[in-house]
């Protein structure tokens, strides 16, 4: 029996990581689609600008080289796009499964603490992202430059 809850700690850990990896990836790709407002690279680059008191010649010049790099990366992304939103969704049954095998392996007690630790992970999470929820802020409108 305790040879098992270790072997379903371990696949829930695993599931966490492999959530969180593709969650990261997904955002860093949602970030080079939509951009964030004075978050990411937005704020670095009038950090930038402000810091190194930077030339109008010189802000457009760099300002040029990190569209053409987003472009890049962009294109990098694209291919591989619909296979990280399939995994990313399928990670999440595998997890939100393995969630619910631990949870019927624990007393009532565990259960209810192992949903505050999953909420608080989940939160946490959202927080890093940029919001206290697993919701995005909208992105820049159609046309608007990526930073």
């Amino acid at each position: 029996m305790e040879r098992s809850k270790g072997y379903a700690l371990m696949f829930l850990l695993g599931a966490f990581v492999a959530g969180g990896a593709l969650g990261f990836t997904a955002d860093r790709v949602f970030d080079a689609k939509h951009g964030r407002e004075m978050r990411g690279p937005r704020a670095y680059r009038q950090k930038m600008a402000d810091e190194l008191k930077l030339t109008p010649k010189q802000q457009a010049s760099i300002d040029s080289l990190i569209e053409q790099k987003h472009r890049q990366i962009v294109a990098l992304y694209k291919p591989v796009k619909p296979q990280l939103d399939s995994i990313a969704v399928l990670a999440r049954v595998v997890s939100d499964s393995t969630h619910a095998q631990i949870k019927r392996l624990l007393n009532p007690d565990q259960q209810v603490r192992l949903d505050k630790m999953r909420a608080a992970a989940h939160k946490e999470l959202a927080e890093r992202r940029g919001g206290d929820t697993p919701g995005r802020p909208p992105g820049p409108p159609p046309g608007a430059p990526p930073y």
